[in-house]
């Protein structure tokens, strides 16, 4: 299947140019954007909480921080940044009643328009912008003069001119500098999450929990087990980022890439695919969404228990001592 490139030439500003830009929310992703499209030369309206942390660095960078119906009042676009779980209630209570016919209202991620926990009229424009990195590497790549990949998906098209908006928003964060890749709300959506379970968060984290206990179980130092199932890991991780697994392969010793081809499907074999498989399943079926929502309803219980047993774990213990000791870790605990 061919796949969509947009560049700055093929995603003009002019769609934006003398209109209004409302940014729901003030944290990553809605500080990048709002401060990114105004060094653009687009008006930008924020929206956040009084008395938040993100209400004060929103005043700090020169906006004027409202309600979301003040912010919404004759904007063109209005981005969503605010959190996943709690976007539908905001959604419901501010966003739509204020929705004036011929708006654009653009997501960050699909989830709560592709599992419909948010269904709006079908005279506005429902599009998506998601920059594959941080807010603050939104911003940061955008000082530079460069930016970050994005993904562009249009889910309603009431003016006929929804690309072209949605477009002229990714431009003017940056993301057409790099290149903005079309897709759809349902393959943003569902292959985010999988990735998040599977691999980056839920995968990651499982691998190296087994590894650690798997070597301190059988009477190694936890402190060394840390370093060899934690610590390394951003430096193979790093390796691959800079040039995929080959150039990762180029750069260790042959004794470990043999390990690597050799025992690697071992410890991922066929039957974790098939897992895998089945945890897909459930996030295209919009069983994870509803057992998300549902907990999140519920008071996050299951949530915070499972988050605590991390948190305590001696693997989180140790190593928050041994960072102590690399001065050049910039260590971040909570």
């Amino acid at each position: 299947m061919a796949v969509t490139i947009y560049y700055e030439k093929d995603a003009p500003i002019d769609a934006l140019k003398d209109k209004k830009v409302a940014v729901i929310g003030y944290g990553s992703q809605g500080h990048a954007h709002s401060l990114n499209l105004r060094d653009r030369g687009i008006e930008v309206a924020v929206a956040e909480l009084e008395g938040t942390d993100n209400f004060k660095l929103a005043t700090e960078h020169d906006f004027s921080p409202g309600d979301i119906k003040q912010a919404m009042d004759g904007a063109a676009l209005i981005i969503v940044t605010v959190p996943d779980e709690v976007q539908a209630t905001i959604y419901k209570n501010a966003i739509g009643p204020n929705l004036a016919a011929g708006q654009t209202l653009g997501f960050c991620h699909g989830f709560n328009i592709h599992f419909k926990y948010i269904m709006p009229p079908e005279d506005v424009n429902v599009v998506m912008i998601a920059p594959k990195g941080p807010g603050h590497l939104v911003r940061s790549e955008f000082e530079k003069g460069g930016g970050v990949p994005c993904l562009v998906a249009i889910q309603q098209d009431a003016t006929g001119d929804a690309r072209q908006i949605a477009l002229a928003w990714a431009n003017g964060i940056g993301g057409a500098r790099a290149g903005i890749i079309e897709t759809t709300y349902k393959e943003e959506t569902e292959t985010d999450l999988f990735g998040e379970q599977c691999v980056l968060c839920g995968g990651l984290t499982a691998l190296i929990k087994a590894g650690f206990e798997t070597l301190v179980e059988a009477g190694y130092q936890p402190e060394i087990a840390y370093f060899e199932c934690m610590h390394e890991v951003k430096l193979i991780v790093d390796l691959m980022y800079q040039g995929g697994m080959s150039y990762m392969r180029y750069s260790i010793s042959n004794t470990a890439e043999y390990g690597d081809l050799t025992r690697g499907p071992r410890i991922i074999p066929e039957q974790t695919k098939a897992e895998m498989k089945k945890i897909l399943s459930e996030i295209t079926s919009g069983k994870f969404a509803k057992e998300w929502v549902n907990e999140h309803r519920s008071g996050l219980k299951n949530f915070n228990e499972l988050y605590k047993k991390d948190h305590d774990s001696q693997l989180e213990t140790v190593g928050k001592e041994l960072r102590q000791m690399m001065k050049w870790i910039d260590s971040k605990e909570v």
